[in-house]
């Protein structure tokens, strides 16, 4: 657990079977912090069921060692040209809300659109303009890479300016 004097910790999940960006921010005491951010990576080459236990698995070791109080995610979106993505996308984000729900973590879920249109004043922002954002609010000095990374670091940042607390 977390100790007593640090902050409310939210786990800002971008979700891809391939690449799944996480970021960790701490908010207390009118600061946010960035705690860790990195990557979980899928095998490529390896059958579904595998991919998706390698997610799992990775998103409960982050769990396990960033004590987060809650998760926030990014909503699935489904372009109608493109159906088997959003069902492929479907499975990684079920098996990430799994890994929450074990850990009784409350699952959040904001829309791509919503994510840019509070960090940058556009809903339609470009991913340079996103990663902009994000490196002005945590005052880093280069943007995280790869970018979902800094996607992740904006949905958990999300979060934290819609004023929700679990």
């Amino acid at each position: 657990m977390a100790n007593p004097s640090s902050g409310f910790r939210i786990l800002g999940i971008d979700p891809g079977l391939n690449i799944t960006g996480y970021g960790v921010l701490e908010v207390g005491g009118g600061r946010i912090r960035l705690v860790e951010a990195g990557v979980i990576r899928g095998q490529d080459r390896s059958s579904l069921p595998s991919r998706l236990v390698n997610l799992h698995e990775g998103m409960v070791e982050v769990i396990e060692a960033c004590d987060p109080h809650c998760l926030a995610i990014e909503q699935l979106y489904s372009h109608y040209e493109r159906p088997q993505t959003a069902i492929l996308m479907g499975h990684a984000r079920g098996v990430l809300c799994l890994a929450a729900a074990q850990a009784n973590l409350p699952v959040h879920d904001y829309a791509a659109t919503q994510i840019k249109k509070i960090l940058t004043g556009n809903g339609r922002a470009p991913k340079t303009q996103m990663q902009s954002a994000v490196c002005h609010q945590l005052k880093l000095s280069e943007p995280p890479q790869p970018a979902d990374v800094a996607d992740a670091l904006a949905i958990a940042l999300t979060h934290h300016y819609l004023g929700r607390v679990h």
